[in-house]
């Protein structure tokens, strides 16, 4: 059996290498894309078992596609548990490819859940459609400006028919006038591409059992249950909803000493999409259901807005995992 420690970079890989069998230890340096993809392929054989360790990285999809048509197992690792099981003060490529070798051949490496194929592109939808919302909400503020510029205030009007008449009709300068007829002509391109994006996603929640149950929530749709259902995964990876809410940073920073206890601001460590849709979607429950929006306002009063709808939004993530759990509706 071959196991691989490899220090992952865009441009390339610095690995260190070790054969079961014989004991033999080797390190290299390889670039990006040909130089590694030819060492990998020189190392398939039929009867070889061969082992990668890695950090998780955002850049490996091109590296983890190789690695499984070569049949090669890929162990992908949680990059803070491997940094603190780091016991020397020097860290280089090379150290770092040692150090993610030793934990492998140790039984110590910290493996994490990795989604299927079909889960990241999926992902790639939400987050495409979350992009295009972006950019149109930056569009239109533009365009909201221009018209305040010009003394006309009509908010959410200035998108129907006659402010759209109203904005075309104003009288302005040569280049402020080519920014608005763009910016105009962006925004009727982008609007039907998010409408065919979001007719997707409902699609997806269609398919998807977990989503529709998590639907039948009040002020949870298509999007966020998709969401919930893609980034979580595996509901049976989490003992309890503190995990749930840990794993999506919706728990405070902690940095307590003996009887001194300090909590800071939420730790924003996971999914920022999810979290973002979980914050959106309490305020929505919040504003359908009168026991929530009376736990809201409590909250409100005691701690203010921004604390409570951060605090409703883990309510919610936790709600929904018990429910996708214990196949409540």
């Amino acid at each position: 059996m071959l196991i691989i420690g490899c220090d992952y970079h865009p441009g390339y890989q610095q690995i260190a290498y070790v054969d079961t069998e014989t004991g033999e230890l080797q390190e290299r340096r390889l670039r990006h894309p040909e130089e590694a993809e030819k060492f990998y392929r020189d190392l398939w054989e039929p009867n070889v078992t061969v082992r990668v360790g890695m950090e998780a990285s955002g850049h490996a999809r091109w590296f983890e596609r190789l690695l499984e048509e070569l049949g090669f197992e890929l162990w992908t690792g949680d990059a803070a548990k491997i940094g603190a099981k780091r016991v020397r003060k020097k860290k280089t490529d090379r150290e770092d490819a040692r150090h993610i070798l030793e934990l492998l051949l140790e039984n110590r490496f910290p493996k994490i859940w990795v989604p299927t194929w079909e889960n990241r592109d999926l992902r790639q939808l939400l987050w495409h459609r979350h992009r295009m919302v972006q950019t149109r909400t930056r569009i239109m503020n533009q365009l909201q400006a221009v018209a305040i510029n010009e003394g006309v205030r009509c908010k959410k009007r200035l998108w129907g028919e006659a402010g759209r008449k109203q904005l075309e009709a104003l009288r302005l300068a040569q280049w402020a006038s080519r920014r608005r007829q763009d910016l105009l002509e962006v925004l009727d391109r982008i609007n039907p591409t998010i409408a065919e994006l979001t007719q997707a996603i409902e699609e997806e929640a269609e398919k998807c059992p977990e989503a529709r149950r998590l639907m039948t929530h009040p002020g949870v749709g298509a999007l966020t249950a998709v969401a919930f259902v893609l980034i979580i995964g595996e509901a049976h990876r989490f003992d309890c909803g503190r995990q749930i809410a840990a794993y999506l940073g919706l728990v405070p920073e902690e940095d307590s000493s003996g009887e001194r206890r300090r909590l800071g601001h939420i730790s924003k460590q996971g999914n920022s999409l999810l979290r973002f849709l979980l914050v959106e979607a309490a305020q929505a429950t919040a504003r359908c259901d009168r026991r929530w929006r009376n736990q809201f306002f409590h909250l409100v009063q005691r701690r203010g807005r921004k604390i409570a709808k951060v605090a409703m939004a883990r309510r919610l993530a936790v709600r929904l995992y018990w429910m996708w759990r214990r196949e409540w509706n």
